[in-house]
Parts: C-alpha cells; structure tokens; sequence
C-alpha cells in the first residue's frame, strides 16, 4: 500500500520545501528522482544537504511500499475474507440460480395438469373475512401491502405457502380440502367458503360465564381483561369478551366462527423429493427453514427413519413436537416411513478435574521453559 506523502515528510527538507518548490520539484517522487547536481544550484543547498535530500526521498518511498508486518497481515487477511465473501456469494447467487431454472422448469411441467389425490403442494393464499379483513397471506410482500407484517412473525416463517397433501384432512379447512382438489398446478382460483365448512357456526354452549373471584383463581390471582385470551382446565383456549354484574364471559368459538370467508388460491410448487417432504412436516410444526436444514435425517432399508436433533435445540422441549412429527409421517408417507427415531447426541464435556490438570501441565510447561532460558 502506498501511503500519501509531502516533501515536510522527507527528513532535513523543512524550510527548504519552498525552494524546492519554486523549482518545481513539489512532491517525494520528484525529489527521490532529482538529480545532486541540480539540486545544488538552488539557493541554500549544498552537496551534502542534497544528497541526503535524494537519499531521504528514496527511502521514504522504499518504506511507503513495503508494509509491515501487522499492516501485511491486515491486508491479508481482509483480502482472504473478501474472497470468502465473494466466493459465498457467487455460490449462493449459483445456488439461486439454479433453483429459479429448476422451478422454471418444474412449472413448465405442471402447469395446466390437475393435482392427484396425496399429492404434497405448496398452496399460496390471501384470506378476507366477510367485512373484508385480510388475516392470512403467503409471502412478506402481501402482508406489507395488507399492512399486517410483522418482522417477528416473518423470521418465525408465517408468510409463507402452505404446505398441504390433496385430499388428506388436517392441513386446511373442509372447504379448502375440497376446493383444491378440484384445481390445476399454478390455477389461480377465488371462491367463498361458507361458515359451516370455514371456521364452524357460532355455538352458545361454547360461551362461559364465571365469577370473578373464581376466575381470579384460574388466572394466577389475576382480574381479567377485555380480549385477554384464557384457556381453560379442559385445555379449550377463549377469549374474555365481557365483564358484567360480577360475571366474566368467556368465548372458546374460533375467533373467525360464523363468518363466510373469502380466499385467492394458488398452487405454485409440487413436493416431489423426499428429505424435502420431511422438511416441510418439520416446517409445518412450527420448526423454522433454517433449523429445519439443520436436522440430518437417514432412511434406513428396514422403513426406519432417523432424526438427529441440531444442537441448538438440545436443550429445548420438543416433545410434544416430535411426537406429532412422528405421527404425521407415519400416517401420511406410511408406505416409506414406519418407524421414527429421534437421535440426540450430548458431547462430553470437560470435566472440572481435567480442567485443573490441564492448567497444571501448562503452568510445569512454562516453567521448564523459563528455567531452561535462565540456564542458557
């Protein structure tokens, strides 16, 4: 690296660096590349004062170009990341790249063809109840522009396509079920489901009403508040929509129960590939795509399939979701998956007495090599 530099730079030069100036000798260069004898004939320089000028110049310059040590590293070291960086780069871009062909020409495939019974698709969505309130969408540009993203919600996966299997019960709504089974790849279609295929009719016997003090007990000793959702000792999850003459009215209907809704539908990818299956039943448990990515799954001869679990979820509670997790592979892949074992690996770590010991034997280390400096 050169570094920029004035004449003040060279040392001697001082008062001088007018007079060299006038003389048109304005920069470290020029003054490395003058001559002695021309140097001399300007006012105030002898020979000696300009050959230590000249001298001075050039090793200015020597030392200008050659870093040092901490400097050369640094340089180093920041090239070596930036090619790293470039090199990520240019294989993630690689990487995208290749999966917009491979979509491309997936699409090119499906499109126009009617989905088949237990097909696993991705079904893009917009969601409108009947008084024209979007609450579900499909990607983080829809809920910007519906005004209902949320960054949290983002990074958790929720605008995204869901993940369903035609014809099979659990992934949507019955009217949804049947509405897309009747559909073609890449179709964009609308339709009105009505309350009793949505979300259920509104049903007074799931409307309760306790007593405060009662309820204070089932609320860790506090009072309620409008809209505060609540669940119940059965595990139904309500919504406290009044407080009156002492009484607090829980709703455990579906907030949605009762209204028709409106939906635009999309079937924009087929699930073909069979770790990537098991990705999404991951995914629709709740797991991130990052973390999912993280699980290494093996299928093994015998149909048992094993999950070893990342460590970054070693020490999280993951029961009830690797129980359901089990249970929806075993019964909707069930012809490849019979057993699921889920492999956690703890590594050992050093224990306090290895540790002492290690500090031990790096302390005799040193030691012995003080001593034998001492001696030498």
């Amino acid at each position: 690296m050169v570094f920029s530099m004035s004449l003040e730079d060279v040392k001697g030069v001082g008062k001088k660096k007018d007079v060299l100036i006038e003389a048109g000798i304005d920069s470290v260069e020029k003054l490395a590349n003058a001559s002695v004898e021309d140097l001399i004939q300007l006012k105030g320089v002898g020979k000696a004062t300009a050959e230590k000028f000249v001298s001075g110049a050039k090793k200015l310059l020597s030392e200008s170009k050659e870093p040092t040590p901490e400097s050369g590293d640094s340089v180093l070291d920041q090239s070596s990341e930036d090619a790293e960086k470039a090199k990520k780069e240019a294989e993630e871009a690689k990487k995208l790249e290749e999966e917009a062909k491979k979509l491309e020409e997936k699409k090119t495939k499906l499109e126009g063809k009617k989905v088949e019974e237990g097909d696993f698709v991705l079904l893009k969505m917009t969601a409108r109840t009947q008084k024209g309130k979007i609450f579900r969408v499909s990607s983080e540009e829809d809920a910007k522009k519906a005004g209902m993203y949320e960054e949290e919600k983002a990074q958790q996966g929720y605008y995204t396509p869901e993940f369903v299997i035609i014809g099979k019960p659990g992934f949507l709504n019955e009217g949804l079920t049947e509405t897309i089974k009747d559909m073609n790849y890449f179709q964009k279609k609308s339709v009105k489901i009505p309350p009793t295929k949505a979300f259920g009719k509104r049903d007074p016997q799931k409307i309760e009403r306790i007593g405060i003090a009662k309820f204070r007990k089932l609320n860790e000793g506090k009072n309620p508040e409008y809209g505060q959702d609540f669940t119940n000792k059965k595990g139904q999850r309500g919504v406290v929509t009044n407080i009156v003459s002492g009484k607090v009215i829980l709703d455990y209907n579906h907030p949605l129960a009762g209204q028709s809704i409106d939906y635009n539908l999309e079937i924009v990818d087929k699930i073909d590939e069979f770790d990537e299956k098991i990705e999404y039943f991951m995914i629709s448990k709740g797991i991130p795509k990052e973390s999912a990515s993280e699980f290494i799954v093996n299928h093994l001869e015998d149909k048992t399939l094993e999950i070893t679990v990342p460590k970054m979820l070693l020490f999280q509670n993951l029961t009830y979701l690797k129980f359901g997790l089990a249970m929806d592979l075993q019964t909707h892949m069930a012809d490849e998956i019979e057993d699921v074992k889920f492999i956690e690996v703890y590594e050992k770590m050093p224990t306090p007495a290895e540790s002492v010991m290690q500090k031990v034997e790096e302390y005799n280390k040193e030691q012995e090599k003080d001593s034998e400096e001492n001696e030498s």
